[in-house]
């Protein structure tokens, strides 16, 4: 996916999930199996901080859990360095067919509303998505 701001401008990155699958996290084997993601940021700001949410999600694209991913966590192995990986908790996940990335970039400052001299409305962030929202 290509990164845009909230102008709909893009910021010359992309952003794409290399793979993923489902074992126990190392720290918390006990816990059961996660989703495990590798992913991969690309362009001339790789470690800009620019983000994606993403989503693991059941064959209806049902999210079964999500969070924020940045670009500056891609500093993989030196035959890789723009990869990176996580790790996604979900209730059942037996029910992951893939995992999504959401457009959802937060990383520049932005006005706050109470400083919006036109309207005090000014732009606001995405909602991120959450558990159970269709994508």
């Amino acid at each position: 996916m290509e990164i845009v701001n909230t102008n709909g401008q893009p910021l010359g990155v992309t952003a794409v999930v290399v793979d993923w699958r489902l074992e126990p996290h190392p720290q918390a084997p006990s816990e059961g199996d996660r989703v495990h993601f590798r992913f991969r940021f690309d362009g001339p700001e790789e470690d800009s901080g620019t983000a994606v949410d993403a989503c693991a999600v059941d064959k209806e694209r049902v999210a079964l859990g999500c969070q924020t991913v940045y670009s500056y966590q891609a500093f993989g192995p030196a035959d890789d360095p723009l990869t990176g990986d996580d790790w996604l908790a979900v209730e059942h996940p037996e029910q992951v067919a893939g995992v999504l990335f959401i457009p959802n970039d937060q990383s520049y400052d932005r006005p706050t509303c109470e400083t919006d001299i036109k309207d005090g409305g000014g732009m606001h962030p995405p909602e991120p998505p959450t558990r159970g929202d269709q994508l």
